[in-house]
């Protein structure tokens, strides 16, 4: 209700105004009446003492004395507008207008701010479009009003046009009495973060005020969750935790700590990391990306390294903007930016959630035309890395009130806010509900598992790299957990991905996801991954070494896999390797022998044009004598045609 209050400090400088005017050159309130004047002066005077019950019966009783006291009238609007009651609020105000037009032209500003927090789109309209019609209107307002103007016809014009929306409450296991505020619904959909707001006096008696707590709940069914648990110590601790966001690989833990000893600023980022199931001790992410303003709402995106938040550090649009920083290989970050013109305004913008998709970002803005105070908002990314113009979710997902928060699922079809306006367990509930089609991210779906040691069975930690094969480029990078091996990958769909994974010492692996023109994806890849000692004897199928049905050509599309052959190669260079062909059974036997020798020399030929000497490597056509998989159906024969390299020597 920040307009609330900003209205009754303008109108309450303009009452101090009008009190000293008439102090000094008479009488120059609008009434003659002695009685009003004292009742009004008594009840001025209760008003900045903010005993606001005697203001309001010393207010009444100058109205009784002179229902036409203008000053009376607004003072009894500040009144209601401080009580959090905006209507009435309203009622006054516009009774000061019906009494004399001219009285103070900030009045049409005041009320259409108000008609805005509670709906009336098309009174605002006509309020701000009468404020930025008279004269001496002041710069920074006018420029306020037309926003404001633009907000109330958007509103209108919005909830004629309504868009689907069904909200459902996620029931007693994450909803309590108190304020439960979304944070993260998990790549995979098995598992819901989310901040619990108690006061402090639930631990002890003795203690006053809230504290906010980190919770996590595990589906249960396809309708309903867990009981939440908290995510005890070292996250959550005797302060307050906000903004969680747990990176998409499950590997990281964000969030805001504001005024702790370490801070940089008034709130700081921190961050942990998963070992073996638990969190490390929260680090601030120090003074690249902190500032010494407010930094908050952190969201880690699926490419493994660009974190997205909202800031009020200088340098900004407005008065809070969102910024992105990436994390650099060796654990530092970049200078943040800021993402521009597109998402950020001369207001605010707040909650950023960056989809699995990679190019679907969704928050809240004050800033864009929308139904009054915080919208929530999506922009999508455009090839050049800037950001489209940003677009309202529409009514009733965005109403009068503030709309602050919204996660969306991994498929892009399920939606989850924080709201008190549904009647729920208690004041801000959880709920989630289909997100119509046009505000859909691209779907994604998702790579998981562990990795181990083939012989040992040994739990591993090893980095994982997905390519997209169209341009070469890394598009998600992540690591196995270092105690249990477990991982997780974001996959977005329409795309062709090649997948390697490393570890020093050992064998990569790799493997293909073929997801082109795929936009529902109802299965996600489970897969453990066996990694091999880098030894005489071992081989590995490189999965994303690409020709043409019948050529020896290397495509494109090969060169991210012969890139890291390149790397295996440099950082074992006592090893040597024996580069094969196979295919599958259709076709003459010599002329697969041919075609695979071919396939594996152009491989080799590769290797040699970018440094790796002759004497370690070898290549030969296996043709269709040695298959791993049947020759009887496609995908089999498509297993069959492959390209391998042997350990043949150290």
């Amino acid at each position: 209700m920040k307009i609330l209050y900003t209205a009754s400090c303008i109108l309450f400088i303009m009452l101090l105004a009008f009190g000293a005017q008439a102090q000094q050159a008479g009488n120059q309130l609008s009434t003659s009446n002695k009685k009003a004047e004292k009742a009004f002066d008594a009840a001025l005077q209760a008003y900045q003492s903010r005993d606001y019950n005697q203001a309001i019966i010393e207010v009444t009783q100058a109205l009784r004395a002179d229902s036409n006291f203008c000053e009376a009238l607004v003072l009894k609007g500040d009144l209601f507008s401080d009580l959090k009651k905006p209507a009435e609020a309203i009622t006054e105000y516009k009774k000061v207008l019906r009494i004399n037009p001219l009285f103070s032209n900030n009045l049409y500003f005041i009320i259409g701010s108000l008609e805005l927090l509670i709906g009336r789109y098309g009174d605002a309209e006509l309020d701000f479009s009468t404020y930025l019609e008279g004269k001496n209107v002041p710069e920074i307002k006018r420029k306020k009003a037309v926003s404001q103007l633009a907000n109330a016809r958007f509103g209108l014009e919005a909830s004629l046009h309504a868009v689907p929306f069904e909200p459902v409450n996620l029931g007693d296991s994450i909803n309590t009495r108190y304020d439960e505020y979304i944070n993260v619904i998990t790549t995979d959909g098995e598992k819901l973060y989310f901040t619990r707001k108690i006061p402090r006096s639930e631990k002890s008696p003795d203690l006053r005020g809230y504290e906010e707590d980190f919770y996590s709940s595990l589906k249960a069914d396809s309708a309903h969750w867990r009981n939440a648990i908290s995510l005890g110590r070292p996250i959550n601790t005797s302060g307050n935790e906000g903004a969680l966001n747990i990176s998409p690989d499950l590997q990281y833990l964000f969030f805001a700590g504001c005024d702790r000893p370490d801070g940089l600023g008034s709130c700081d980022l921190y961050w942990a990391k998963r070992t073996g199931g638990t969190w490390t001790e929260p680090e601030n992410l120090g003074p690249v990306v902190n500032s010494t303003s407010w930094d908050s709402q952190p969201c880690f995106a699926s490419d493994g390294k660009t974190l997205y938040f909202a800031s009020k550090r200088a340098g900004g649009k407005g008065s809070s903007d969102i910024w992105k920083t990436e994390l650099n290989a060796d654990g530092s970050w970049t200078e943040p930016v800021n993402l521009g013109d597109s998402v950020n305004t001369a207001f605010e913008e707040m909650a950023p959630f960056i989809h699995g998709d990679g190019q679907t970002l969704y928050f809240s803005s004050k800033g864009h035309p929308g139904m009054g105070g915080f919208d929530l908002f999506y922009s999508r990314r455009k090839p050049d890395n800037t950001w489209s113009k940003a677009v309202n979710l529409g009514f009733p997902i965005n109403t009068f009130s503030d709309e602050m928060v919204i996660v969306v699922n991994s498929r892009g079809d399920k939606a989850y806010i924080s709201s008190d306006k549904f009647g729920g367990r208690g004041r801000q509930d959880i709920y989630e509900f289909p997100l119509y089609a046009e505000a859909r991210p691209m779907p994604s779906t998702y790579f998981k598992g562990i990795v181990f040691d083939s012989e040992t069975k040994n739990r591993l930690q090893a980095r994982f790299e997905l390519t997209n094969l169209e341009d070469g480029k890394i598009v998600g990078s992540s690591f196995s957990d270092p105690v249990n091996g477990e991982f997780m990958l974001v996959l977005p769909s329409d795309k062709d991905y090649a997948l390697n994974v490393s570890k020093d010492g050992y064998l990569f692996y790799s493997d293909n996801f073929s997801l082109k023109g795929q936009h529902g994806i109802d299965k996600p890849f489970i897969r453990n991954i066996g990694l091999k000692l880098v030894k005489v004897g071992e081989t590995v199928i490189l999965r994303n070494i690409f020709f043409d049905t019948d050529k020896f050509s290397l495509k494109p599309e090969s060169v991210a896999e012969l890139n890291k052959l390149l790397d295996l190669l440099k950082a074992n260079p006592s090893i040597k390797l024996e580069l094969s062909g196979h295919t599958d059974i259709m076709g003459t036997p010599a002329h697969n022998l041919e075609l695979s020798e071919n396939r594996a020399k152009a491989v080799y030929e590769y290797l040699l044009a970018n440094g790796i000497t002759a004497s370690r490597l070898s290549f030969k056509g296996y043709g269709q004598t040695r298959p791993v998989d049947s020759n009887d159906t496609g995908q089999g024969r498509a297993n069959n045609r492959r390209t391998e390299f042997r350990v043949t020597g150290k």
